[in-house]
């Protein structure tokens, strides 16, 4: 187990721009990290490869009472994801998701304007993105934000993660024009199992690392 783990965001990120290595200097690419866990990989890819790099705002819509169990996602612009079999199998109501898709928009909303300001995002028509985290488990966050690009007519749509279980891997083929999962560990269980350090990224590292990325 621990050969398959990263030491920390930086180093995973560094991994992922090798694999990515084809999409350097392209001035069609650009680099999208999902907050915040994904802004630190992302900074690293998007030094490595000189394109671009900005945030996509997705929020995880979890189970009520066991919110690390996802039943669903929102994401920029309004799109929001549900899992209907995990819906199903929990009895959760519409009512139940609406409250917890109100809470998660606020969030999104104030995370919006705290790593934003009023800067938009950046066009994405006829461009080439990579959208990345630190890693997927049940992948319904990144589904949900792949789901939302997609409605901004990219050229390509590329999801780069350095480490995924491998179903969640397998599921977002159908969704995404390409995945680079670098590891799939067996049994995969969480992420943060796959990292040396995988403490929590603040909002003032965010706002850090965007200062200092390339910019489009």
């Amino acid at each position: 187990m621990d050969e398959l783990r990263f030491r920390d965001r930086v180093e995973a990120g560094e991994h992922l721009a090798r694999a990515l290595a084809e999409y350097a200097g392209r001035p069609d690419v650009i680099v999208l990290a999902l907050p915040r866990g994904g802004v630190p990989v992302a900074f690293e890819v998007a030094e490595a490869l000189g394109v671009p790099m900005d945030v996509f705002l997705v929020r995880k819509l979890g189970v009520p009472g066991h919110e690390e169990f996802a039943m669903g996602a929102i994401a920029s612009g309004g799109l929001r994801v549900v899992d209907p079999e995990v819906v199903r199998a929990l009895g959760i109501s519409e009512a139940a998701i609406a409250q917890v898709a109100a809470r998660e928009q606020r969030e999104l909303q104030r995370r919006e304007a705290a790593y934003r300001h009023d800067r938009s995002l950046p066009e994405l028509r006829d461009r080439t993105v990579i959208v990345i985290d630190d890693g997927l488990a049940t992948g319904s966050t990144m589904k949900a934000a792949v789901r939302a690009i997609r409605q901004q007519r990219p050229r390509k749509l590329v999801v780069a993660v350095p480490v995924a279980a491998r179903e969640t891997c397998e599921d977002l083929r159908a969704e995404a024009d390409e995945v680079v999962c670098l590891r799939t560990p067996e049994p995969f269980r969480a992420v943060g199992l796959w990292y040396h350090d995988f403490s929590q990224v603040t909002d003032e590292e965010v706002r850090s690392l965007l200062a200092r990325a390339p910019s489009s």
